[in-house]
C-alpha cells in the first residue's frame, strides 16, 4: 500500500504546490496554540513540499519535516537553507526509530495525512509514538477531512481545485463492507494538455474514533474545529482540525 501511495504522490509531485498552496491560516493556528514559535522544537509529519515547515522555521522554530515521498522531499530541500530547518525521509509508523522520546514541543500532521494509514491499529500505533515524542504539555495538532459528514452524505466528489496552470478533480469511491475509500484523481496540466489519473486508498476515520484513540493514548484537552480559524466542529464542512496536549 505504501508503494501505491508513493506512486500516487510522485505522479502529482511536480504540481503539488499548485494544487495545495501554502495556507497562512495553518501558521497562525500553530502559533496560537504554542503561544510563540521561536526556539520551539516542531516535527511536521507529511510535510510534502515543505511550505508550512519553511514558514515555521522562518518564524524561529526548530523544525524537522518528514515525508515518505522522495520527489516531494526533493522540492522541500530546494527551499532557502536555514540552520533551524531540515527535511528527511520518514514513516509515521516508525517515528520512534528516528527521534528521541520527549524531543518535541509540538508535532503536526496536516493535509489529511493520517488517514493514509489503513487501519485503526496503525493509527493507534502512530498516535502512541507521537505521544512519546512530545515533551510534557506538548501539542499534537492534526488535520484530516470530516468523514462524519462525508459518510453521512455519501459525498463522492470533493471541491474542484483549479488555477491557471492546473485542474484537479478528486473523487471518492466507497468500498463495500469496508471503511476504506478509493481516492481517485485527475490532474490536468493545462499548458501541456496532459491528464494524469491515479488512485490511492484512504481510511474513513470518524471524529469519535479519533477522539477515542487520542484519549486512550493519554492525550488531554482534545478540541475539535471545523477549520484553522478554530470555529466549532460539527455540521456540513469538510475539514476536521484537532488540537490536544500531552
Amino acid at each position: 500500500m505504501a508503494d501505491k501511495q508513493n506512486i500516487f504522490y510522485t505522479s502529482i509531485s511536480t504540481h503539488y504546490s499548485d494544487i495545495f498552496p501554502y495556507n497562512p491560516k495553518q501558521l497562525f493556528f500553530v502559533a496560537n496554540k504554542l503561544g510563540s514559535l521561536p526556539g520551539k522544537q516542531i516535527l511536521d509529519i507529511g510535510c510534502a513540499t515543505g511550505q508550512l515547515t519553511f514558514q515555521l522555521a522562518a518564524e524561529g522554530a526548530e523544525v524537522t519535516g518528514i515525508d515518505l515521498n522522495e520527489d516531494l522531499l526533493a522540492q522541500a530541500k530546494e527551499n532557502i537553507p536555514q540552520p533551524n530547518l531540515k527535511f528527511q525521509s520518514g514513516d509515521m509508523l516508525e517515528l520512534e526509530n528516528d527521534f528521541r522520546v520527549g524531543q518535541f514541543d509540538s508535532i503536526l500532521c496536516f493535509g489529511n495525512t493520517m488517514v493514509h494509514l489503513q487501519a485503526l491499529t496503525q493509527m493507534r500505533k502512530m498516535i502512541f509514538s507521537v505521544y512519546n515524542l512530545l515533551k510534557e504539555g506538548g501539542h499534537f495538532l492534526l488535520q484530516i477531512l470530516n468523514y462524519d459528514h462525508i459518510l453521512a452524505e455519501n459525498i463522492t466528489e470533493l471541491p474542484l481545485i483549479e488555477t491557471d496552470a492546473i485542474k484537479f478533480v478528486r473523487k471518492y469511491e466507497f468500498l463495500p463492507e469496508s471503511r476504506l475509500i478509493n481516492f481517485k484523481t485527475d490532474l490536468l496540466i493545462k499548458h501541456e494538455n496532459k491528464l494524469i489519473s491515479n488512485t490511492t486508498t484512504l481510511f474513513a476515520l470518524k471524529s469519535k474514533e479519533l477522539v477515542h484513540l487520542l484519549i486512550t493514548e493519554g492525550f488531554k484537552s482534545v478540541e475539535l474545529y471545523s477549520n484553522f480559524n478554530s470555529d466549532p466542529f460539527g455540521g456540513n464542512h469538510l475539514p476536521l482540525v484537532v488540537s490536544c496536549r500531552k
